[in-house]
This record gives C-alpha cells, sequence and structure tokens, in this order.
C-alpha cells in the first residue's frame, strides 16, 4: 500500500469500504466504527512504518479496516467465528496489532507504557499512536494516561476519533465541550493543549489527503502530541449513517441496499428486556427506584426507563467506577440504585464493589447483564469470573435466576429492601419463558428449590443452565437415577438444604457457566470440608483457559456445557461408581 501514489489512495478508501461492508452483510460484526475510519486506517500506515511503529486501537470495534490491510483480506470472512480471526486486535493474531484489547480506553495508557520502553532502549525514532473515540476517552482511565502523557516527553500521539458516539451516543460534559469545539463555540482554553498536548485540529476524518498531510506534520514534533478528527459512524452506508446504534453490530443486511435482514422471530423476551420492562414496572410503584448504567443503555435495556422515567434513569458513559460510586452515594440517601453492567465491565469497578458498597453495607443492586458465554466477541467479552471474583466479597448476595420470571421476581425481592447489596447475573439472548410477566412473588434470600427427584445423585445447578442440566438428564438411560437442585444463591448457600442432599447422595455434581476455579461448585467443596462431608463430587463448568470467541453454541460444545456434554460427562461419573 505505501508504494501507491497518494492520488490512488482514494480508490482504496472506496474499496476497502466495499469490502467491509460486504463481509459484515454476510457473516456480521461490527459494522458503523470501522466505516467511519477507513481515510484515518488508510493514512495512518501510509504515514507511519507499522508494524515498528506501534499502532493501538481503543476497544478495537474500529479495527476491522487495519486488519484487512495487514495480511488479513483472505480469511476475514472468518471474523468472529469459531476457530476465526478475533473481532478485535489481538497479539497472537499479528505483529501489526500492538496491543490486544475489547475493553475501552487502554490506548493511551499502552501507548504510553510503549513510548516511554522506546526512550528508555535509546529508540527515539520510534512512534506509538493511540487511536481513541470520543466516548472512550469520557473514561477515566483515558484522563488518567493523559495526566501522566502531559508531564513525559514521550513519542506518543493520541488521535481523537470525534463522531459523539460509542455504541449509544456519548454523554457528559466532555462529550459537550467538542461538540462546542467542533461547532467553533467553545470559550474556554483548550482542554488538551491545557494538559501539555501538542493539539491540532479538528480536522475532517474523511479527507484522506488532509489527514496524511496532518499526520505527516506531526511525526515531526516531539514529545506528546493530540490530534482531533471529526468522522461519521457508518460512513458509506446510508442507513449505517442515519441509524448509528442499530448499525454498529447490525447482523446481517443487504449489502447493496443495507437494508436488514430479517431475524429469527422468538416468542420469549431477550433477558436485558425483562429487566428493562420490569425495572419500568417496578419503579412506577416505587418511587425510590433508580436505574444506572455505564454507557449501555440499549444493550442492557435501560432505554426503556430512561424513555418513560427520565429523571431516574442515569447514562453515565464508560465509567463503571463512578457507576458503582454513584450508585453506593444514592444508596446511602434511601434510592434503590439498580446498576446495570456487564459481567466483564464489573470487573472494573471491582474495588468501588468492595470498599464503597459491600463494606457499608449499601443495598445496591448489581444486574450483571451477559453473564456466562457471550458468544462471538470473544475473551474480553465473557463473563465468566462473576462468581468467583464475587463470592469472596463479604455482605454480598449472589442470585442467578433459571428463567425470567426468577429475574423479575428477584428484582421484586431486592425493591422491598435488603439488608445488603445484591448481584444478580443472567445470560445474553433470549429466555425460555413464554408467559414470562407474570404477578409478582417474593424469593426467600438464599434459599433453593429442588426441580426433579432421584434415587443416586444429585446434580446441583446454578441460573439459567438448569435448562441444559433438565435435558441432560431426560436423555439419559439412568434419568431416575438423577435428582436435580437449583441452589439459586450463590451466597448464601442454602446450608439446610445441601445437608440434606449431603446426608442422602453419596455423588453430586455441581454444575455453571462460572469458571470452575472459585466458583459455585468452589464454594460446594467448601461447605463439603467445612462440615467433613467424604462425598464424591464433580464439578463441571469453565475450565481454567481464556474461551476463545464462537457462537454460544459452539462455545458450550467446546467447554462440554451443552446437553449433550452434560449428559457424557454426568454418565461417565455413573458408569464408573453407581
Amino acid at each position: 500500500m505505501r508504494k501507491l501514489n497518494i492520488e490512488d489512495l482514494p480508490q482504496l478508501v472506496q474499496e476497502l469500504r466495499e469490502f467491509i461492508i460486504n463481509i459484515v452483510a454476510t457473516k456480521e460484526g461490527h459494522l458503523g466504527a470501522s466505516l467511519g475510519v477507513v481515510e484515518l486506517t488508510i493514512a495512518l500506515h501510509y504515514v507511519f512504518n507499522t508494524p515498528k511503529d506501534l499502532l493501538i486501537w481503543d476497544v478495537g470495534h474500529q479495527a476491522y479496516g487495519h486488519k484487512i490491510l495487514t495480511g488479513r483480506q483472505e480469511n476475514f470472512h472468518t471474523n468472529r467465528q469459531f476457530k476465526g480471526i478475533s473481532g478485535f486486535p489481538k497479539r497472537s493474531e499479528s505483529e501489526y496489532d500492538a496491543f490486544g484489547v475489547g475493553h475501552s480506553s487502554t490506548s493511551i495508557s499502552a501507548a504510553l507504557g510503549m513510548a516511554i520502553a522506546s526512550k528508555l532502549k535509546g529508540d527515539f525514532k520510534k512512534h506509538h499512536i493511540a487511536v481513541i473515540g470520543d466516548a472512550s476517552i469520557a473514561s477515566g482511565m483515558a484522563f488518567e494516561g493523559l495526566n501522566h502523557a502531559g508531564v513525559t516527553d514521550a513519542n506518543l500521539l493520541v488521535i481523537l476519533n470525534d463522531n459523539a458516539i460509542g455504541i449509544d451516543p456519548s454523554v457528559g460534559a466532555l462529550k459537550q465541550y467538542l461538540t462546542n469545539v467542533k461547532n467553533g463555540t467553545q470559550k474556554q482554553d483548550n482542554i488538551f493543549e491545557a494538559l501539555n498536548f501538542n493539539y491540532s485540529g479538528p480536522i475532517d476524518g474523511h479527507d484522506v489527503y488532509k489527514v496524511i498531510s496532518e499526520l505527516e506534520r506531526l511525526k515531526t514534533i516531539k514529545g506528546p502530541k493530540f490530534l482531533h478528527i471529526i468522522t461519521t459512524k457508518g460512513k458509506g452506508l446510508k442507513q449505517a449513517e442515519d441509524n448509528q446504534v442499530t448499525y454498529h453490530a447490525p447482523g446481517k443486511f443487504n449489502a447493496k441496499t443495507g437494508e436488514l435482514f430479517a431475524k429469527s422471530a422468538f416468542r420469549q423476551p431477550k433477558y436485558q428486556d425483562v429487566f428493562g420492562l420490569t425495572l419500568v414496572e417496578l419503579a412506577k410503584q416505587n418511587e425510590n427506584i433508580v436505574g444506572i448504567t455505564p454507557a449501555m443503555p440499549t444493550g442492557c435495556s435501560l432505554k426503556y426507563m430512561m424513555e418513560q422515567i427520565p429523571d431516574r434513569a442515569f447514562d453515565v458513559g464508560i465509567a463503571e467506577q463512578h457507576a458503582v460510586t454513584l450508585a453506593a452515594g444514592m444508596a446511602t440517601q434511601g434510592l434503590i440504585p439498580f446498576c446495570n453492567i456487564y459481567s466483564t465491565f464489573l470487573q472494573r469497578a471491582y474495588d468501588q464493589v468492595i470498599h464503597d458498597v459491600a463494606l457499608q453495607k449499601l443495598p445496591v443492586v448489581f444486574c450483571l447483564d451477559r453473564a456466562g458465554l457471550v458468544g462471538e466477541d470473544g475473551a474480553t467479552h465473557h463473563g465468566v469470573f462473576d462468581l468467583s471474583y464475587l463470592r469472596c466479597i463479604p455482605n454480598l448476595i449472589i442470585f442467578a435466576p433459571r428463567n425470567e420470571v426468577e429475574l423479575r421476581n428477584i428484582m421484586y425481592t431486592a425493591q422491598l429492601g435488603l439488608d445488603f447489596p445484591i448481584a444478580i447475573r443472567y445470560p445474553r439472548g433470549h429466555g425460555i419463558t413464554i408467559d414470562w410477566k407474570q404477578p409478582f412473588s417474593k424469593i426467600e434470600i438464599g434459599k433453593g428449590v429442588q426441580l426433579k427427584t432421584g434415587g443416586k445423585l444429585a446434580l446441583l445447578s446454578i441460573g439459567t443452565i438448569a435448562k441444559s442440566v433438565n435435558e441432560a438428564i431426560d436423555l439419559s438411560e439412568n434419568k431416575d437415577d438423577f435428582a436435580h437442585y437449583d441452589l439459586r444463591f450463590v451466597k448464601p448457600l442454602d446450608e439446610k438444604l445441601l445437608h440434606s442432599i449431603f446426608k442422602t447422595y453419596k455423588y453430586i455434581i455441581t454444575v455453571e457457566d462460572n469458571a470452575i476455579k472459585g466458583g459455585f461448585g468452589s464454594a460446594i467443596l467448601e461447605f463439603a470440608s467445612a462440615y467433613n462431608y467424604k462425598n464424591t463430587i464433580k464439578l463441571i463448568g469453565i475450565p481454567d483457559v481464556f474461551i476463545v470467541h464462537g457462537s454460544i453454541q459452539k462455545l458450550h460444545e467446546s467447554t462440554f456445557l451443552d446437553v449433550k456434554g452434560i449428559k457424557n460427562q454426568i454418565e461417565i461419573l455413573v458408569n464408573s461408581n453407581l
């Protein structure tokens, strides 16, 4: 590409954009973000000597063009598919992927670390570039990186891709500041110059000549630099430009017209919609309820409350730590905050969960969407650690509903008033209950239930995997030997029920879609140890490896958590011991 005349680049821009549209139309994936940075992507690789010069894409939703230009065009059709290439930059995949990403706001810190390392090694010619969006740069970690970089002489270039949207529209005072800069109405000093960056822009990010010219100029300037470019998410596909939220990851569509293909109709709702609609229902009855999400109102369905009760629903931007402590502050004043954060994103606010919520016994209701294996987003997004990282925290209730009715009922129970915070984890995707909108019923905290009686072996499950366990039992020739219990609460455990189980069954199997290390099964082992039970216990769950990307069905098969895999595992124990 670097051998092309600069006059040939607009044609390359068009070809790359068309290639991305055609592949994503049939294979699915993230569309709008990558379309918006095609000119920037080409300009960066044209001007800088990648991979020697280090290029880092924040989050990575926008890196499709980067991947295609750096040797992955022929296998790009495998993007996000099982055993195919990752949907995000991944260091093990290509030398051009300087840093693995998936969660937001890491690019500036990583690039600064690389720039400092280059300086310490005496390499003063290497360039280090971080491309970050206007939603991601509002995160605390991005500010921490900017704050440090501004007092160094590191050869760092931060490029702000300003399109006024992340997955949902950007929010907050910084978004308003950037809007004023674009409109020429900003009266105050430039915030980035105040942080000691050499600021330039804003410039048109779709003018490839202008972007190249500015990058060439910035190459000659020492120290931390900041380039502000203006782009349109979904550029080049009218529907993606007009409906940026939907076309962030639109599913399959007609590449020529942009029209979305109809998706399979489900009579059962998505768990996120059960959460969102139930929250509105409860909030209309209880004026103390508030909803909080860090930049995921559409993904978690807090959008329903934002539409109907906007003064009590808060999108705080990509700021998980702030979201948790904001909820804690609200709880001290008698409000009932439902803080909805994806399971994998709550990891970013772990200290706040411990110190600001649990230590003070503040009754925050954490709703952890996307628990378990989530599919094509892969290792950075699988919510398979929450039971493990939450279970060790004192004063915290942990509940996993096995269906939509249970989710509604635990939300109802939580808003009645608890003495402790509670974490409710549930999966991505559709549930199993058509008539899910049933009258509310209070759930007794710490109470498990028996789902099936049996004679010789007890299966203990947690959460929605109960359905697969039931189906595995029904397929087994020994199904009358199996009892099945849904513990529901990982903390506190139903010890009365467990004593009965351990005294009745010699063989016990635990099943979960969480990491085996430290998860639900570990809690059962700890119970057995505490009371000196000698029963044979087998743990089924996520193995001690990072699980790759692929469809949820494929991933369940690969980890033996599908119906067939569970059936085979329990029958092995039966055949070898019973």
